[in-house]
């Protein structure tokens, strides 16, 4: 089975869970920016493995032509799916005969969406992950953004979707997900003067020791707005300068998703999935994982808060999304 791109929109990349246990060797881990809605949109469309290769749209979808019978579902920002011109459910699964197109419009809400296919995006493994590595332009297709002409193979064919749709059915699990906190995760919201802001909790440091006293209060107490020159390497924000006792300049170390570095001008970077494996920037905080994909989704000119947690409070919220998770893929089983 394969699908076909008829339009790509502007930026959509093939990725998975990334690209794991190659830091070392200076690559980068990739992955879904929206690591949540990569496994919803999975889990929906009948994939046992919710790490499976999807589709990651940027603001706006393209068109893609079924080539065969096949079960999909979408998640993350809701791009206004038609498929032969007719409205379907977003965190949903559908069925598309084979030869429909699916056309996808601007993101309704959200950044980034995800398209799955039961049996996943079948494009060639490298370093045991599919996902798309655009600077090193390895993994997905031919390490690029899709462009129209492309054809996508599918690890599923069409026998084997109508199968998979007839038991979906059989279920009753065809129903779009009703419960907005199953949609996507939870996180806490910051209301100050009239106005609510997306409050993202974060683990202090490593290098906290790099920051004055004051420096510290500004990163948790002031609200930063996203930069227009965000991307799938780093959400970069503006607001208050952040204080640091002898300058933001480490030795390079370590780098992970979420890490909050602060720059020499004083204003925090926060890494996505695309991140550098090293940095030479003091880190104040990293984000926690479990509020890591809805800062996938917010869009620049979008202001967001901080607030430090401990790693139990991380740990519990990732336990809490994973249960979320699990309760999907019951229904889906």
């Amino acid at each position: 089975m394969s699908i076909a791109v008829l339009e790509a929109g502007p930026l959509t990349t093939v990725q998975d869970a990334g690209r794991a246990g190659y830091a070392a060797r200076g690559f980068r881990t990739c992955g879904a920016c929206d690591g949540y809605a990569l496994r919803v949109a999975n889990l929906l469309a009948g994939n046992g493995d919710a790490g499976l290769a999807v589709l990651e749209m940027t603001l706006r979808g393209g068109a893609f032509r079924f080539e065969e019978d096949a079960v999909f579902a979408l998640a993350g920002a809701e791009l206004q799916p038609l498929l032969d011109e007719r409205p379907v459910p977003c965190f949903a699964p559908v069925f598309a005969p084979a030869g429909s197109t699916l056309r996808l419009a601007a993101a309704r809400t959200g950044l980034r969406g995800y398209l799955a296919v039961f049996g996943g995006i079948d494009t060639p493994p490298v370093m045991g992950s599919r996902s798309t590595d655009l600077k090193c332009r390895l993994g997905g297709l031919e390490g690029r953004a899709l462009r129209a002409g492309d054809i996508l193979p599918v690890g599923a064919d069409g026998a084997a979707a109508r199968a998979r749709w007839q038991s979906i059915k059989a279920r009753g699990a065809d129903r779009p997900l009703g419960d907005p906190a199953a949609r996507a995760p939870a996180r806490p919201w910051r209301f100050c003067a009239g106005q609510k802001t997306p409050l993202f909790r974060a683990v202090a440091g490593p290098q906290t020791r790099a920051f004055t006293p004051e420096g510290l209060r500004t990163f948790t107490e002031t609200t930063y707005t996203l930069t227009p020159d965000c991307d799938r390497m780093a959400c970069k924000l503006r607001g208050a300068v952040i204080g640091t006792v002898r300058g933001a300049d480490i030795i390079s170390d370590g780098i992970v998703a979420g890490s909050v570095q602060v720059s020499a001008n004083g204003q925090p970077i926060v890494m996505l999935a695309d991140h550098q494996t090293t940095g030479g920037y003091a880190k104040i905080a990293t984000v926690i994982g479990a509020d890591l994909p809805s800062l996938a989704q917010l869009r620049p000119g979008q202001a967001l808060a901080f607030t430090f947690v401990t790693a139990a409070q991380a740990v519990a919220a990732a336990r809490q999304q994973a249960a979320r998770l699990e309760q999907i893929r019951e229904r889906m089983r």
